[in-house]
Formats: C-alpha cells, structure tokens, sequence
C-alpha cells in the first residue's frame, strides 16, 4: 500500500536523490513531491517494520517526519546532517 509522510529540511533535488539512494534497498516505489510544502515522501509499505525502517532512514539523513517531537537541539543536529545528506545527492545525481 501507498502511503505518504511529510518529511522536513528537504530542500532540493540533491535532498531527493539522497533519500531515494537510501531507500531503494528496501522500497520498490518511492517518490518525493517537491512541489509541496512541507516535502511529500511516499513508498509502498508492507507492515509496521517498513514504517520504522523509512522513518529511521529519513531521521539518520537529517530529514523527520513532520509529527516528529524534536528538541532544539535535535532539531538542530537533524539540520545539519540533512544539509550533509543534500550536498552527497547534488554530487551524485544520475
């Protein structure tokens, strides 16, 4: 099934291309919507361990999901990692 997750500190193609590197080991469809905001990330998921597995994923590139409850400082180190995550993706889109 479909679902879709608003995910924050995507910015860019660069953004895309990381999480769609990340997540294709593991999910079949995968399409982020740039055009909205905040950024839409959608994946055919299975059961409860493939929601976890995205959302896990998404926060270790810097990118949670929206209904996340992130301290400052959290919010912060996610960021920063993501601005990582975004400049990995610019340099290696295909």
């Amino acid at each position: 099934m479909k679902k879709s997750f608003e995910t924050l500190n995507i910015k860019c193609e660069g953004c895309a291309n990381s999480i769609k590197k990340a997540l294709s080991s593991y999910f079949d469809f995968i399409e982020i919507d740039l055009s909205k905001e905040p950024r839409i990330v959608t994946v055919d998921i299975k059961n409860q361990d493939d929601e976890e597995k995205l959302k896990t994923i998404l926060r270790g590139l810097g990118y949670p999901l929206i209904n996340d409850r992130l301290t400052k400082t959290q919010e912060i180190g996610l960021k920063t990692k993501s601005f990582i995550s975004c400049a990995v993706g610019k340099f290696t889109l295909d």
